[in-house]
């Protein structure tokens, strides 16, 4: 159980809220979701569901300038894909009427003024953590006066950063954010649901906790950024009881608990950043499977399983740390193992030809889909389980599993060596064909006939290992794309700004250089078995001896193409280690 179980149970316990246990996800639709945004949503919907409760989806929509409806259905469409479902589809904007008359209630009681300064100087007013800031000059206009000011912030006609609406609380106060902080500011901008009926719009920290409250919700649960937010979450939260005659220490209100935030090493996840890679061009878009979002681990073949798994393993706690990359592929790679499907490719193709094999002969043999699929005994589920592939006489398999003189720990095709070919025979390597640019085209074997899976000569012992292989016959050409870590700097986040600081760059100029020139490889020329032509975007595979891989969406029956999710083991560690 982890502390915020342990809070909920306790709050529980004590009849907090009447009982009730509701939560929220609120995203604010100004990008895609990405992997960090999975942890909170797998919190926020995971501890409704764990107590009976609902969660709510709230979109935090105060800044216009950035949002879109495209973000909000790609919000929406991520937390489906992740297995979890709203129980009602709130908007912070819902609340701007009640917002606005709450904003005018704390003028008339004068605990808000407007304020004319300029942003800068209001930050310099602020003082430090260790001097207390200074009053506004207009901190004491009168009351009737703040109010015609913060109707004008409303009107159109005020120019935004002109004026801001401030609440009066404490200039000398310890917390920084206690410090007048700022309520409204004018942006004369169009909002995407309310059009406009607002120029002036309610900052966060104003609308947050309101929000929380008017929503009925009983738990916030927030990142760690918000453990300073939380007094003044906690005071707004009073004074809108005040303001609709409730008393303050009533148990019914909405608490603020922070957990960690998800930091996964060489990946950067602020949505700024990740705009900007799409902007530029340097990514294919919000869904390219190099990206920490949500939808390009979908494209990349991740499994919805494999992200919580994932958040399982991790935790939630009280302090930040850097989650290794190699814990979330490990992730992958189990759940993976159990469902992807088990097929054949050949990604760095060389032609093999049975000599003995008669021409024009071909037969048809069985590969089980999956051999984690097992019944209560552990025996492997054989029914519905297996598909069909076509042996013939000539064959491709991978370049790297042939050598013409092999080293004494070679273990797989050369001459002289026996090597069994999965779900087929045992042949015996004779010899080799090269070009005329020294580069083998063809491999020479001879079969024994006795040897095919299921046979009694199948058992027969070899040293050599058992390859995979494609018919030529019936092969099909494909488009394998290989991802691998886009960003060479275990921390990108640090050293982006190390960069831009040492020379005095943009983002962009510093993540040019970040960027892992091997992050995308592009295999045109691979070979793989015809059944796959039917398989569905998405859909979650195992190519054989090579790693896990889906079906990308832009995949035709006609032009085959084919995402590297993970390898099948961890070598990136190795071959960094060894660096």
């Amino acid at each position: 159980m982890n502390f915020i179980e342990q809070k909920v149970e306790k709050d529980l316990a004590e009849g907090k809220n009447q009982g009730r246990v509701q939560t929220r996800f609120p995203p604010e639709p100004n990008g895609y979701l990405h992997i960090g945004h999975a942890k909170a949503i797998a919190l926020d919907f995971g501890i409704a569901k764990q107590y009976g409760g609902k969660c709510n989806l709230r979109f935090d929509d105060t800044n216009p300038t950035k949002e879109e409806t495209e973000y909000i259905e790609s919000i929406e469409q991520d937390i489906k894909w992740l297995g979890y479902e709203w129980d009602n589809v709130y908007y912070a904007s819902d609340y701007f009427e009640k917002l606005w008359e709450f904003a005018v209630w704390l003028i008339r009681q004068g605990r808000a003024y407007v304020d004319e300064q300029s942003a800068e100087t209001i930050a310099q007013q602020k003082g430090t953590t260790t001097s207390p800031g200074t009053n506004s000059p207009y901190r004491d206009r009168p009351v009737e006066e703040n109010l015609r000011l913060f109707e004008f912030m409303n009107s159109g006609e005020a120019t935004p950063g002109s004026m801001v609406l401030r609440a009066k609380i404490d200039m000398s106060h310890p917390n920084m954010l206690f410090r007048d902080p700022l309520l409204y500011r004018v942006m004369n901008i169009p909002h995407i649901r309310t059009g406009r009926r607002w120029n002036a719009y309610p900052m966060y920290d104003f609308t947050h906790g309101q929000s929380d409250y008017l929503e009925g919700v009983t738990h916030s649960l927030c990142t760690l950024e918000f453990v300073e937010h939380r007094p003044l979450y906690d005071l707004f939260v009073d004074w809108i009881k005040e303001f609709r005659g409730e008393g303050v220490e009533d148990d019914n209100r909405p608490r603020q608990t922070e957990f960690n935030k998800l930091n996964l090493s060489y990946t950067l996840m602020s949505k700024r950043n990740l705009l900007a890679l799409v902007k530029e061009g340097l990514v294919s878009g919000w869904d390219d499977p190099r990206m920490p979002t949500i939808c390009g681990f979908r494209r990349r073949g991740y499994s919805p399983e494999s992200l919580k798994l994932f958040i399982d393993k991790i935790g939630y706690t009280t302090y930040d740390a850097l989650n290794e990359m190699s814990l979330l592929e490990s992730a992958v790679r189990e759940d993976l193992n159990l469902r992807a499907t088990r097929v054949s490719a050949v990604l760095n193709p060389v032609k093999v030809i049975i000599t003995n094999y008669p021409e024009g002969k071909e037969e048809t043999l069985t590969a089980i889909n999956n051999p984690e699929i097992r019944d209560e005994e552990g025996n492997t589920i054989m029914q519905g389980n297996t598909h069909s592939v076509t042996f013939g006489r000539e064959l491709w398999i991978e370049r790297e599993d042939f050598q013409e003189e092999a080293e004494k720990k070679f273990m797989r095709m050369a001459p002289g060596k026996e090597v069994r070919l999965k779900n087929a025979y045992i042949v015996l390597c004779t010899g080799c064909k090269k070009g005329s640019n020294g580069e083998i085209e063809e491999i020479y074997c001879t079969y024994d006939p006795e040897s095919r899976s299921g046979m009694p000569g199948a058992d027969r012992k070899i040293k050599g290992k058992t390859l995979h292989w494609v018919s030529c016959s019936h092969a099909l050409t494909a488009e394998v794309r290989l991802y691998d870590r886009m960003w060479m700097a275990e921390n990108p986040r640090d050293e982006l700004a190390r960069l831009r600081d040492e020379q005095n760059c943009d983002a962009i100029t510093a993540m040019r250089q970040m960027i892992n020139p091997d992050s995308l490889r592009v295999l045109k020329n691979c070979y793989v078995e015809e059944f796959l032509q039917t398989q569905p975007a998405l859909a979650y595979l195992q190519f054989q001896r090579i790693g896990y891989f889906n079906v990308d969406p832009e995949s035709t029956p006609q032009h085959l193409i084919f995402n590297k999710t993970v390898g099948l083991k961890d070598t990136w560690t190795k071959n960094n280690s060894a660096r």
